[in-house]
């Protein structure tokens, strides 16, 4: 199946007779419109059915987007946790109106600092904000030995007991609630000697039976505990390690993925990777064939000086000229399902850089702006048609969830539908 699924998107991918391995940074930018179309969009005959299951005939319909069905997130980590309400309330609000996708914290050292007293509540309340705003949420991370718990035992087969209890217990709360985990974090390079000396515990844990071992010992306890969740295996680094040292090992005994998603991570603080680096990423991963996330994205808008990492104009510009590359070449990539920001406000932000799309004061930046523009107007389909005499509307949009409004003999009608790549030819709109 897994050599199936590699050579329909090998045959996707072609451009122009060439490979998509193939290009130059030149022809990935020149094709990103046409990729986006082949990719992110597509086609059906909406057959609109009154409540008594008759065509809705020679109606004037309008079609609008409500969701893309591309999840375009960013970690929630500071919702209700800014320095003021009226930061809060801004927050709140540009988040939800360019996000359908969250990040919430799940740092075991955090998370549980004192040995049985979970953070159930807080993630709670997040978990009910976004869903009332229609917007998926993921569990990062499961596993990473980053940081030992203060509690943890110095006892690596007992840490690892906890460890992987850790792992089912998370789940199972929030079965309900979280679809999507990043399971294990950055285990490509577990043993590098900035988690050696703040987490001796659980590196020796790893160590002791193997990082293989390991890796595929947690992921079957994640799927155990919610067969139906999205697993992800989540790394910072993008070089053939992550595939010898993890990828490879995290197989079962007929060499099939215990993995349903590629995650990668993209922090730039050192520097923008450009269009070619991040298309020869997806190439790399692509060849697994399953989907790749972007889990945490990183482009920053401010010069590291000795009084401090701060936000420029000058900068900021040039972050949303950046971003919005990465984005199209991502976006245009048939492998890539999700991009995730890190972090959005500059208040609190990762390495205190000013990575986010708000200022500390939650004023939007350059970065902001110009992303919602192309994601909720470009990549967004609202368009007008009219009902044939069999009740039947040509339709051509993003890949997503929409709602469909039929106006007959001056009654509106209202109806959902939601289309992407397996959806049929004819989709039936029941409206009323």
């Amino acid at each position: 199946m897994q050599k199936m699924i590699v050579l329909l998107w090998m045959v996707g991918v072609m451009v122009g007779g060439a490979s998509a391995a193939d290009l130059t940074e030149k022809e990935i930018l020149a094709g990103i419109d046409v990729r986006i179309e082949n990719h992110r969009m597509g086609e059906a005959d909406l057959k609109l059915l009154g409540a008594d299951g008759r065509p809705v005939t020679n109606g004037k319909v309008l079609i609008e987007q409500t969701r893309h069905q591309f999840l375009f997130g960013c970690n929630i980590f500071k919702l209700n946790r800014c320095e003021t309400e009226e930061e809060n309330s801004a927050y709140e609000e540009y988040f939800s109106e360019l996000f359908n996708f969250a990040t919430l914290p799940f740092y075991w050292w955090r998370y549980k600092d004192v040995h049985g007293v979970p953070a159930d509540v807080r993630t709670q309340r997040i978990v009910d904000w976004c869903r009332e705003r229609d917007i998926a949420t993921k569990g990062h991370p499961l596993a990473w030995n980053y940081r030992d718990p203060a509690w943890l035992p110095d006892d690596p087969k007992l840490a690892r007991q906890e460890q992987m209890a850790r792992i089912k217990r998370c789940m199972t709360k929030f079965k309900d609630d979280i679809e999507i985990w990043d399971v294990v974090n950055e285990a490509t390079h577990y043993d590098r000697p900035e988690v050696e000396e703040q987490a001796p515990v659980m590196t020796r844990a790893i160590s002791e039976i193997g990082v293989g071992k390991y890796l595929r010992r947690a992921f079957r306890v994640a799927r155990e505990a919610d067969p139906g969740a999205t697993l992800v295996i989540n790394d910072y680094r993008v070089d053939s390690e992550y595939e010898n040292r993890v990828l490879a090992e995290l197989v079962n005994e007929r060499g099939e993925p215990l993995y349903a998603v590629i995650g990668i991570q993209s922090h730039m603080h050192g520097g923008y990777w450009g269009a070619e680096k991040a298309w020869e990423v997806c190439e790399r991963y692509a060849k697994y064939g399953v989907p790749l996330h972007f889990t945490e994205v990183t482009i920053i808008s401010g010069p590291k000086t000795d009084e401090g990492w701060n936000t420029t104009p000058k900068r900021e510009e040039l972050q949303a000229r950046q971003a919005l590359e990465f984005y199209r070449v991502l976006f245009s990539h048939p492998a890539v399902e999700a991009i995730t920001w890190w972090d959005f406000s500059d208040q609190d932000a990762w390495k205190r850089a000013p990575a986010g799309f708000l200022r500390k004061d939650m004023t939007p930046k350059p970065i902001y702006e110009e992303l919602k523009k192309m994601i909720k107007r470009k990549w967004w389909t609202k368009t007008t048609a009219r009902s044939d005499g069999e009740g039947t509307v040509a339709f051509r949009g993003f890949y997503g969830d929409y709602k469909l409004t039929v106006e007959v003999d001056g009654k509106e009608l209202e109806g959902v539908f939601h289309i992407d790549k397996s959806s049929d030819k004819t989709i039936a709109v029941n409206v009323k």
